[in-house]
């Protein structure tokens, strides 16, 4: 009878790793959170894969980006972490620097490669989700490397619809704002 899994073949499931290669992935991924550069700079010189995802899909990218440690996510991206890889739930770490109101970090990551109207699972992207938090100066960045305004989430929702329904006036007057040049040029 021939083994399902033989003994020297890598484990391809969580329930096949052992607790030290577990404690290890967990101890990185706390490396990413509190954005200890020279830790995942160790490791990732000693191989550790740059786009390693948890149980909940998250990528070291995505943590160190969202917990606003720019020296990490940068070095993360030099050794070829993905800027445009979503979690579990379908986040981009570009959408989360937006939530975040972060716009260093949105614009390390444009820097590093994030698509800039990448959408989430339901069609959000980044310029939604600073146009309902009121993150203007993140919407301006994202607007001047290209964002779409009139791009529509899976409910045909755009960033100004996402603005208006949150009460985020500001928003809305930038949204606003290549509209009215447009009918006072015009």
């Amino acid at each position: 009878m021939t083994p399902s899994h033989p003994a020297n073949a890598p484990a391809t499931s969580p329930a096949e790793l052992d607790d030290a290669t577990l404690a290890f992935a967990e101890k990185m991924f706390d490396a990413a959170r509190a954005g200890d550069a020279a830790e995942l700079a160790h490791w990732l010189g000693h191989g550790l894969p740059a786009n390693l995802r948890n149980a909940k899909g998250d990528s070291l990218l995505m943590l160190a980006s969202y917990h606003g440690h720019a020296e990490a996510a940068a070095l993360l991206m030099r050794h070829g972490a993905d800027a445009d890889q979503d979690n579990g739930r379908g986040q981009t770490p570009l959408a989360g620097a937006a939530f975040k109101g972060d716009l260093a970090m949105a614009t390390l990551l444009l820097d590093g490669g994030a698509t800039v109207d990448r959408a989430t699972a339901d069609g959000r992207t980044a310029l939604m989700f600073a146009a309902m938090f009121n993150r203007v100066e993140i919407m301006r960045l994202l607007m001047a490397r290209g964002a779409d305004p009139q791009a529509r989430d899976q409910q045909g929702t755009t960033a100004l619809a996402c603005a208006m329904a949150m009460g985020a006036q500001d928003a809305v007057a930038c949204l606003q704002e290549p509209a009215q040049a447009a009918r006072t040029s015009g």
